[in-house]
């Protein structure tokens, strides 16, 4: 694992806490995690190879700070949120990725503060909604449901970062609250907007999808890649909605030969 120092930040009038864990050197690249809460694992150790990789946790999900997210209200305030803390931590034109809930938010930072985003990364990004094709609310699906959405296998050690432990309370709670935190800005729909907004990116933006994606099926990929302008897809084989988790390598690699490229 690579050597990982941690900041907190006080944003929105010193009304928010927000903790960031900073590993790496070379470029700075923000990473915006999923729903279920920063994990810090064999993707974010390599892209640290490469970039001073920023890992902000969600409003809410840190350790001792669960009050955090109650000042900020939807996803306007979120996105402004993030607006402020790239000014604390002194980021301008960084490269942003975000997987998940994750990219819905590096989405709408990219489309409100275009200044804030040299390149953008979408990993099974949520933030957008097909009536053909509705995305399920894996908040409140059972784990047995909501496992095969996302990882093609159901095996992977990687599971364990994701799925609650039901013999340890502290672990469910964790998962819980990091839902509740992050569900607050994607209840009951996960497009609140972007889909008015998203004409505005200006950044060139990979977008990136386990191709066995069960929960944010690959036509989103196509759906994302159809409204940003200037943007391209990869399909990552063996992978569903957890790709980075199932191949940090293969995912890792694209990104960095984006960026860097």
């Amino acid at each position: 694992m690579a050597a990982t120092s941690e900041r907190t930040v006080s944003v929105w009038q010193d009304k928010v806490q927000a903790r960031v864990k900073i590993a790496g050197s070379g470029p700075a690249l923000v990473y915006l995690h999923s729903g279920y809460g920063l994990v810090w694992d064999d993707f974010l150790d390599l892209l640290a190879r490469d970039f001073t990789v920023y890992a902000p946790e969600h409003p809410g999900t840190s350790a001792g700070l669960p009050d955090a997210v109650k000042p900020l209200d939807d996803v306007w305030d979120l996105a402004l949120f993030y607006d402020e803390l790239f000014d604390r931590l002194g980021l301008q034109s960084a490269a942003v990725v975000g997987h998940s809930f994750g990219g819905m938010v590096a989405a709408e930072l990219a489309a409100s503060a275009r200044h804030r985003v040299g390149k953008l990364v979408l990993i099974d990004s949520l933030g957008l909604w097909r009536d053909d094709t509705p995305i399920k609310n894996y908040m409140v699906m059972a784990q047995a449901d909501v496992e095969p959405l996302l990882f093609h296998d159901r095996t992977h050690p990687a599971r364990k970062h994701i799925f609650a432990n039901f013999e340890d309370a502290d672990s469910v709670v964790r998962l819980m609250w990091a839902l509740a935190c992050t569900g607050k800005f994607i209840w009951p729909l996960p497009d609140k907007g972007l889909r008015k907004r998203i004409h505005r990116i200006a950044a060139p933006t990979l977008i990136i999808w386990g191709r066995h994606d069960g929960l944010t099926p690959a036509v989103y990929a196509e759906e994302f890649a159809r409204l940003i302008p200037n943007s391209k897809t990869e399909l990552v084989e063996a992978a569903a909605h957890m790709a980075p988790m199932e191949q940090p390598g293969a995912v890792a690699k694209l990104v960095r030969d984006f960026i860097k490229g």
